[in-house]
């Protein structure tokens, strides 16, 4: 079984001179008969020309529709989809029985950023159970954390004790 690779070209919207082409039309012509050798020659074979709108800015804030006219063209892939065989997956309730804890696998792993504390914690804090977003915080990887978190983190609490100091010596 083999698959097509597609490519899209714009279509040529001015004439090309040569010796013995006279006219508009003969140059036009003249054009899309180079640019469809051209893509012959490299294996490409014709499909359609197709004319699509395209959605352009104008100004600041105004956007206008723009027809445009391309050249769609298709060859063969020499790769061999025969040799593709996809994997199949264990059934979910074997993936449950095997389930291991998760690893952190960020390439920034070690330079985390927040100080780790082992600060005693308050008799007031002895009772409280925090989730586990507020326990196993991940390294900011860019991606937003959904975890939810109940209470204050230890880099939260280090935060409120320096700004507490701080506007109790001014």
């Amino acid at each position: 079984m083999s698959g097509w690779e597609y490519k899209v070209v714009p279509a040529p919207t001015k004439g090309v001179k040569a010796p013995g082409v006279k006219g508009p039309e003969a140059r036009f012509a003249n054009a899309l008969e180079t640019l469809m050798n051209d893509m012959g020659a490299d294996g490409w074979e014709y499909q359609r020309a197709e004319t699509l709108p395209s959605t352009e800015r104008t100004g600041l804030t105004g956007s206008t529709t723009e027809w445009r006219n391309i050249l769609v063209f298709r060859r063969v892939i020499s790769t061999a989809m025969d040799d593709f065989e996809p994997e199949l997956l264990p059934a979910p309730e074997d993936i449950a029985d095997e389930a291991e804890p998760p690893q952190d696998t960020s390439p920034d792993k070690g330079t985390d950023n927040a100080p780790e504390t082992t600060e005693a914690v308050d008799e007031t804090d002895a009772a409280f159970t925090p989730g586990k977003g507020a326990t196993d915080m991940l390294p900011d990887n860019g991606v937003e954390e959904t975890s939810e978190v109940a209470g204050m983190t230890a880099s939260l609490k280090n935060l409120a004790s320096a700004r507490g100091s701080k506007t109790d010596t001014s």
